[in-house]
C-alpha cells in the first residue's frame, strides 16, 4: 500500500471518529495536538509520529489498524464510560487519572456521623488502589449498621467498591455495593497537617425522601501508609462507635457540634 493510500484511510477513519465530538478544537485540546496539524491528519495530507498515533489510538480506544483498515471493519471499541464521547467534553479525558500526590494508594481510616443513629459515629477501613489508569476504592459497610437496617450482614453483601475522579479542589468518588444496591457520592480535599495525610469532605447517600435521618454528612479520610498497627486497630474497631471514641483530630475535622451546610 502506498503512503498516500495509508494517509487517505487514516484521514477517513479519523474524520469518522472525530465526528462523535461536537468540537474539533475541544478534541484537539483533549488530545494535546495542534489544531493545524490535526486538520492535516483529517485531510490525509500527513499521518502522525508513532507516539502521537499511540495517543490517538488510546484516546479513541482503537489500535494502529486505523492506518490500514476502514474503521467500520475494526472490532467496535468499548469506551471507558467516563471518557465516552457523549460526556468526554464534560468530565475530560484525564478525569480518572488521579495522581499519587493527590490521593496515595494504600489503606485509609475514615470516620463520619452514622446515617442510622446520629448520636453515633462510624469508623471504617478502605483500600485505595490503581489499575488500568484508574483509581479505585474498596471496603465493607459496618455490620451493625447493616443489621439495624434489616439488611444482610454477610461479607459479600457488605462489600462496596468505587472509582475516584479528579475535581478542581480535590477528588470525588462514586461508591456502590454489589449490583448498585446502594450508592454514595463522596468529595474529599486534603487538609494541611503535620504528616499531610488527612482529607476532609462529605458523603451523600442515595435514599428516598421519605427515609428518616440525614442524607449527607461530613467525612474524614486518614492515610495510614505502612502503619500496620493502625491498620489492624482500625479493622478491629471498625463499625458503629460512640462519637467520643473517634480520634480527636477526626472529631475536630468532623465538627460534630455544627450542622452540615
Amino acid at each position: 500500500m502506498q503512503p498516500d493510500e495509508i494517509r487517505g484511510i487514516f484521514g477517513s477513519n479519523l474524520r469518522l471518529l472525530s465526528s462523535r465530538f461536537p468540537s474539533i478544537a475541544g478534541l484537539c485540546r483533549e488530545l494535546g495536538i495542534n489544531r493545524t496539524q490535526y486538520n492535516r491528519y483529517l485531510s490525509g495530507e500527513s499521518f502522525p509520529r508513532p507516539d502521537v498515533l499511540h495517543r490517538i489510538c488510546q484516546f479513541f480506544d482503537t489500535d494502529a489498524r486505523i492506518l490500514l483498515e476502514p474503521v467500520g471493519q475494526i472490532t467496535p471499541a468499548q469506551f471507558d464510560l467516563l471518557n465516552h464521547p457523549e460526556i468526554a467534553e464534560y468530565l475530560g479525558a484525564n478525569a480518572t487519572e488521579v495522581g499519587e500526590d493527590t490521593l496515595p494508594s494504600g489503606f485509609y481510616r475514615f470516620s463520619r456521623r452514622s446515617f442510622v443513629d446520629e448520636t453515633m459515629g462510624i469508623i471504617g477501613l478502605v483500600y485505595v488502589f490503581r489499575r488500568d489508569g484508574c483509581t479505585f476504592v474498596r471496603g465493607y459497610e459496618a455490620r451493625e449498621a447493616m443489621r439495624q437496617q434489616g439488611l444482610d450482614d454477610a461479607p459479600e453483601a457488605r462489600e462496596f467498591r468505587g472509582i475516584f475522579i479528579n475535581q478542581e479542589d480535590g477528588v470525588a468518588a462514586l461508591i456502590s455495593r454489589k449490583r448498585a444496591m446502594t450508592c454514595t457520592f463522596n468529595f474529599l480535599a486534603r487538609v494541611p497537617s503535620f504528616d499531610n495525610n488527612f482529607w476532609e469532605g462529605y458523603v451523600t447517600r442515595t435514599v428516598r425522601d421519605a427515609i428518616t435521618g440525614p442524607r449527607v454528612t461530613r467525612m474524614v479520610y486518614e492515610h495510614l501508609g505502612g502503619n500496620v498497627g493502625a491498620i489492624l486497630d482500625t479493622a478491629r474497631r471498625g463499625g458503629l462507635v460512640s462519637q467520643e471514641d473517634l480520634t480527636p483530630f477526626h472529631r475536630r475535622l468532623l465538627r460534630l457540634d455544627q450542622p452540615f451546610r
